[in-house]
């Protein structure tokens, strides 16, 4: 089997990882789940966390195949738009980003040039569907339960399994944002623990789970079956569902999550400029 280069970049304020994934029989790659820097406060974004990325990629002399989103994010924003124009990479999602921009281009009232059709994507992914980057091939896992459009990208060796699992210590996903399900997570981490027990699994978050000192975002298969604290050592759909359910109930919503899924049901694309040529993000008041 095929082990791709895996290059981690971290971003601290939002607890995001993103990832270079190179076919290390070529020098091509392809970049899951960019980030770019936003100031909440100001109102203000930048692209040093992407620009990162493009010298990494400049220093190694890669060429970029893909811009993949293991999901629609709602809590950072996407860099893929400034990413694209830079690299010329295809952007992809999963096809459910449909039900997503259904969802919330009615909460965010977008209005009729808001296209709901994931046509701001060059590649929607159905379950099973299957791509290159260089000589390696990828495989489409349609995992949804955090959200209907959440995927899993295995290639080669490793899955990027984005906020379907968290490390073992920490455990998995909310499922309580619109769309979300607790017993279909339970049912798509059943589909992840599938895959060959060495698999390299590459989280999409990391927050440090009490008494653990360092952040991380590289486990296994077999080390999530065993030992992760919500679904693993063989909980049942019945015990997950439960606690899941009970513990979503406990949580506050993301810090991000209005400006993030209004941006990235866009792939990134911010709103549309007003007549006095100025973006505005919408806070809809006591909707969530």
């Amino acid at each position: 089997m095929s082990k791709p280069i895996v290059t981690h970049f971290f971003d601290e304020p939002t607890n995001t990882y993103s990832y270079v994934v190179q076919d290390p029989d070529s020098k091509h790659c392809a970049i899951v789940d960019s980030v770019l820097d936003f100031d909440y406060a100001a109102g203000r974004t930048n692209t040093t966390s992407a620009e990162a990325i493009l010298q990494f990629i400049q220093d190694h002399q890669l060429t970029v195949d893909w811009i993949l989103e293991t999901h629609v994010h709602a809590d950072h924003l996407s860099a893929a738009p400034f990413l694209q124009e830079k690299t010329g990479a295809k952007l992809g999602i999963g096809e459910h980003i449909k039900t997503v921009q259904e969802t919330f281009g009615k909460a965010f009232n977008a209005g009729t040039e808001f296209a709901r059709d994931g046509s701001q994507f060059d590649r929607l992914f159905a379950d099973g569907d299957t791509f290159t980057i260089g000589h390696i091939e990828a495989r489409v896992m349609h995992t949804p339960g955090h959200t209907p459009a959440c995927l899993t990208y295995v290639i080669g060796d490793a899955a990027f399994v984005g906020d379907t699992l968290f490390m073992p210590d920490f455990g998995t996903a909310r499922c309580d944002f619109p769309g979300g399900d607790a017993r279909t997570l339970y049912r798509s981490i059943q589909k992840v623990f599938s895959l060959p027990d060495q698999t390299r699994l590459f989280m999409c978050h990391d927050y440090k789970a009490p008494n653990r000192d360092e952040y991380a975002f590289e486990t296994t298969v077999a080390e999530e079956k065993q030992h992760n604290i919500h679904v693993g050592g063989g909980k049942t759909e019945e015990e997950f569902v439960k606690m899941r359910t009970e513990r979503d109930a406990t949580l506050d919503m993301p810090r991000l999550i209005l400006p993030s899924v209004q941006v990235n049901m866009r792939a990134g694309q911010l709103p549309p400029a007003e007549d006095n040529q100025q973006r505005y993000l919408k806070i809809p008041l006591n909707l969530f």
